[in-house]
């Protein structure tokens, strides 16, 4: 092995791990924000963050979703969903509509007044994450969200396409 050889592989190790500390941020940032909402919807909003998810997902498809189609947006298991469906539902806030084509099937649809509630929650939310992240400026801002968007195109691949379909189908939620 020769020099260059020995500095490319230096320098591909030093890459490797200056990802790794790349990925630890995003970790963290994104668990910072997520356990701030979190506490903040129990604690003024009485409710949770899988909850939000939910009426999230269902607010951006009018026609309403399969309760695996939910699950599968959210990348979170059936049960999980339909504990949350439950609840909304006996709140008024979801309903089931039946399938035509299927009589075993349903489709969960916002009611009106879970439409008004996520909207408020919602505006809530991102009054909430406006406020976190007001210590960056707009070019700090839209810089990331290029940033970010190069590295959910390089995830969509054969490989890993799956795994970043997966986070954009809902909108990014």
């Amino acid at each position: 092995m020769d020099s260059s050889d020995e500095a490319t592989l230096h320098q591909d190790a030093a890459l490797s791990r200056t990802r790794l500390v790349l990925w630890q941020k995003l970790q963290k940032s994104a668990s910072v924000i997520e356990d701030e909402l979190r506490r903040r919807l129990r604690r003024d909003c009485d409710s949770t963050l899988p909850r939000f998810d939910v009426m999230a997902v269902l607010d951006a498809t009018p026609d309403g979703l399969r309760m695996r189609e939910i699950s599968d947006r959210l990348r979170v298991s059936a049960g999980n969903v339909t504990g949350i469906v439950d609840k909304l539902a006996q709140e008024g806030l979801a309903k089931r509509v039946a399938v035509p084509d299927d009589r075993r099937a349903s489709r969960v649809v916002l009611t009106e007044k879970g439409q008004g509630a996520f909207a408020v929650l919602a505006r809530i939310r991102e009054s909430w994450i406006n406020e976190m992240l007001g210590n960056l400026n707009l070019d700090d801002v839209d810089g990331m969200i290029l940033r970010l968007d190069r590295l959910i195109d390089a995830l969509d691949t054969d490989e890993f396409g799956a795994l970043a379909q997966k986070g954009t189908e809902n909108g990014g939620i």
